[in-house]
């Protein structure tokens, strides 16, 4: 393959990974249509954030989730570690439905920590640069893993 073709492919599969995270963050836009009142209805800790600030949170990290896979895909990563990236936005996806559209909180709950596993070994087997991308992305959902157990707890 020419270097030219390789770049080619290189870009698609950037837009790949956008496109794939892109279906997660439209799930979860759907899912969480009501969030807003949901959210605010909800006994909350002191330390909880607001409600605006989830949106640009989640598009930045989604950008960089999105950038991480590209990277690991270009350095030639294993099939390994896309599969536990595709299952890490598989799971991501199931959270906002099961939070905020099912209110199911203690099964969020399970998937949260299983979201904070995922992450955690595909920042191990992406190794760097691609699996430092996700190091914003696995401070965010300890955080939110965090606020899922003060709602279970106040609600």
């Amino acid at each position: 393959m020419t270097t030219v073709t390789q770049r080619k492919y290189s870009w698609l599969a950037l837009a790949g990974f956008i496109v794939a995270v892109a279906v997660v963050a439209v799930i979860g836009a759907v899912a969480a249509a009501d969030a807003k009142e949901i959210y605010g209805a909800l006994d909350q800790p002191p330390w909880a954030p607001p409600a605006w600030l989830f949106g640009p949170v989640w598009t930045v990290l989604y950008l960089m989730l999105a950038v991480s896979g590209w990277l690991y895909w270009r350095d030639n990563g294993g099939a390994v570690g896309l599969a536990v990236y595709g299952i890490g936005l598989v799971v991501n996806a199931a959270w906002t439905p099961l939070f905020f559209a099912g209110g199911a909180y203690g099964l969020a709950l399970a998937d949260i920590v299983l979201l904070d596993i995922t992450v955690i070994v595909t920042i191990v087997l992406f190794r760097r640069p691609a699996g430092w991308l996700q190091f914003p992305y696995l401070a965010w959902i300890l955080y939110a893993t965090a606020l899922n157990i003060a709602i279970l707890a106040l609600n």
